[in-house]
């Protein structure tokens, strides 16, 4: 495969023409910029892989939970969201939605993220969303922003903070306001633990994400850029391709190493968690992000996009959101978690003798008991047909080849239990 990138914004304009309809509208504000720094050798804090989970600091008609019920197999939760400092231009401030989460308190929110901790798993706050609107664009406002962030860490006891600006980001100052907060960090003998989720489109030009990545990636944890609510785009390999699909992610993903120069490791893929999460479209089921990590990692179960070279481990997956996970039995949690090997799966991860601990001998869920058949792609399956699947067994519908089991309304497949 010919590398063909940094390229030119008319390139990019060029090869995104046929798809320009599918584009949101932050096309128009688009600018071009010289190629942001990149620092291949960029230290960083990943020590494992990460399953990061949005939670919902407010009531959409998806479920309400509390952080401590949040599935072990999130080992990083977002808290969504900051709001805007009422005085401070630039600064952050956060007010815990108490009347719409059931009188969830601040004393049991700050105990909840202390007992998170105290499990070996990373509570950060998150800034920005879909409404969130906050303006780092002068050297006060970063000052602003790196020090209210501070002061939350310290009153809530976050481990960092995650980037979600969606409206724009000053790459320049945002990324001084990053650094500012990681030196009172460390000063104070602390970790940060930053994350980003940016929009597919913002690693297409040159300039606001793609800049900050850049500039940040010596300090930076993982980027989990949102592969859905998109439509088509383009990736490294200068083809485009629609969301929905393991090319989708996978070749937008070699952006982030291959041309901006991030880690492997530093790098995470976003999904949604049910179809009802990502209005615009993007879903895709567990087994394609699965489908999509293998890929990267190890360069089997791709599509027409593979990598020249397997980068190896990666950082793992998000999902927006653990609240819509949990409307689904926390299939994403437990097929995706399960994988990456980040927490039990969500029954009753304390339990020895749950099904779904894979530390048990005897465990009836361990994937290497499985009784039933493994599931291959080239087989054909008729109507009652068993297979077993990254350790759950499935029963097909009706005739199907080549459909990976998982477990939806209308799919081939109907997921029956672990094995």
């Amino acid at each position: 495969m010919t590398r063909t990138r940094p390229r030119s914004l008319a390139t990019v304009v060029a090869s995104l023409s046929t798809v320009l309809l599918a584009v949101p509208t932050a096309l128009a504000t688009a600018t071009a910029h010289a190629d942001a720094p990149t620092d291949p050798e960029a230290e960083t804090l990943q020590s494992q892989q990460w399953l990061t989970g949005y939670w919902h600091n407010f009531d959409n008609d998806s479920t309400v939970l509390e952080l401590g019920d949040v599935p072990d197999a999130y080992n990083v939760v977002a808290v969504a969201f900051a709001d805007n400092h009422p005085t401070l231009p630039g600064g952050i401030t956060f007010n815990l939605n108490s009347d719409e989460l059931g009188g969830y308190s601040e004393q049991e929110f700050v105990d909840d993220i202390a007992e998170l901790q105290d499990e070996g798993r990373r509570v950060v706050i998150s800034v920005g969303g879909e409404l969130g609107h906050v303006d780092v664009t002068n050297p006060t406002e970063a000052e602003n922003f790196a020090q209210t962030t501070q002061d939350l860490m310290d009153e809530y006891g976050f481990d960092g903070v995650d980037i979600d600006l969606e409206h724009g980001i000053d790459a320049e100052h945002l990324g001084s306001a990053l650094h500012t907060l990681e030196d009172a960090v460390t000063a104070a003998g602390d970790d940060l633990m930053l994350t980003m989720a940016p929009q597919t489109l913002d690693f297409q030009f040159p300039d606001g994400y793609y800049e900050l990545a850049g500039n940040v990636a010596d300090i930076l944890t993982v980027v989990h850029t949102q592969y859905y609510n998109s439509g088509s785009m383009m990736g490294c390999d200068d083809q485009v391709y629609s969301q929905g699909t393991v090319d989708f992610v996978t070749a937008q993903a070699c952006i982030l190493i291959e041309d901006i120069g991030l880690a492997p490791e530093q790098v995470a893929l976003g999904l949604p968690a049910i179809p009802e999460a990502a209005p615009a479209g993007g879903y895709q089921p567990p087994a394609d992000v699965i489908r999509a990590i293998e890929c990267l990692e190890e360069g089997t179960g791709c599509g027409d996009f593979s990598p020249e070279t397997p980068y190896g481990e990666i950082g793992g997956a998000m999902t927006w959101s653990v609240n819509w996970d949990a409307t689904n039995g926390y299939a994403f949690a437990d097929a995706v978690g399960g994988h990456l090997g980040t927490g039990d799966t969500p029954g009753d991860p304390g339990d020895p003798g749950d099904p779904g601990d894979p530390g048990d001998p005897g465990d009836p869920g361990d994937p290497g008991e499985c009784e039933v058949p493994q599931w291959t792609a080239g087989d054909v399956y008729t109507s009652g047909d068993q297979v077993s699947y990254e350790g759950f067994v499935y029963e097909a519908r009706h005739w199907t080849q080549g459909d990976t089991p998982e477990h939806t309304q209308w799919g081939p497949w109907e997921q029956l239990g672990s094995c």
